[in-house]
């Protein structure tokens, strides 16, 4: 069985990298933060020195990322992916990140003779740890389908986007349209509690549309007023929507709404709550409206 890297052991990196562990594939590990590593030492995964070090002992290399800065840096640096990885090696980025990014590495890891895959998921750490992920891989369609038993093991749902950077592509216009749904929400939520309605009334009422798909994570955050502990942080959020709109920019597509949700995204990493859940983009709305949104 062939062993796997994994590189990035946040909240969601660790979920997903348990999973493949329970897989019964032998594992490598690093994350620059060396006590992130311990439950997958614990059940037997060893710790490398450096991601370099991660590709040269793997057949295929994971990274799960905060962004495209750090995807650059952990592929292309002094001590990174490109200067480890085997011939015939295969590299797969989890991050949400530039679609460009991906395919420069692809490039780059082709003339070393190494298979590049970019398969960003949406789920969260919660959902991860149970494998209700949406795992979305771009590239060789042959890579894809030599690999698809690993998918499977930490995802429930598979979706092959075609060539290489179009599952970079997916996540964005995904996460652009959550965010900007959202936005649309806690308007009209504001709107609602202050023009007298009252609130439990209303989610009943919008059951079946957008209001009954947006219940759960209301119920956890806005109608509770508690943003903190995060399921996904702000300033992630705002790197997704900024990273959308920069895709636009390049294939020039108009998208006022989505650069309104950036700038919205931007007031709050002014106030401080870059590091709070989404879901505080509900509170910024409360100031302005001048009402509570409380069950």
């Amino acid at each position: 069985m062939e062993t796997i890297g994994f590189i990035g052991l946040g909240n969601l990196g660790t979920a997903i990298a348990q999973n493949i562990q329970n897989a019964g594939y032998p594992m490598v590990v690093y994350d620059i933060h060396e006590g992130a590593t311990k439950p997958l030492l614990e059940e037997g995964s060893r710790l490398a020195a450096a991601p370099d070090e991660v590709a040269s002992l793997s057949d295929v290399t994971f990274t799960s990322l905060p962004g495209p800065r750090e995807v650059e840096d952990v592929t292309l640096g002094l001590h990174g992916v490109v200067n480890g990885i085997k011939e015939g090696g295969i590299y797969v980025d989890l991050s949400t990140s530039r679609p460009s990014l991906i395919r420069r590495i692809g490039e780059i890891f082709e003339e070393k003779s190494a298979k590049v895959l970019d398969a960003p998921v949406l789920t969260s750490p919660a959902t991860a740890a149970d494998r209700q992920v949406v795992v979305m891989p771009s590239g060789d369609r042959e890579v894809y389908q030599k690999l698809r038993p690993l998918f499977d093991s930490f995802a429930d749902t598979v979706v092959y986007q075609g060539p290489l950077g179009m599952g970079s592509t997916c996540k964005l216009v995904n996460n652009m349209i959550t965010l900007a749904v959202r936005q649309v929400v806690a308007e009209g939520l504001t709107l609602g509690v202050k023009a007298g309605l009252d609130l439990d009334s209303l989610m009943e009422a919008g059951n079946r549309m957008v209001l009954g798909h947006q219940k759960e994570g209301l119920e956890k955050t806005v109608f509770r007023g508690q943003f903190d502990p995060p399921s996904f942080r702000q300033a992630l959020a705002r790197k997704d929507i900024g990273l959308a709109n920069e895709l636009g920019r390049e294939l020039n597509v108009p998208m006022p709404v989505a650069n309104l949700v950036e700038q919205i995204s931007i007031q709050i990493g002014n106030r401080g709550w870059g590091d709070m859940d989404t879901h505080v983009i509900y509170r910024l709305q409360e100031e302005m409206a001048g009402v509570e949104i409380r069950s």
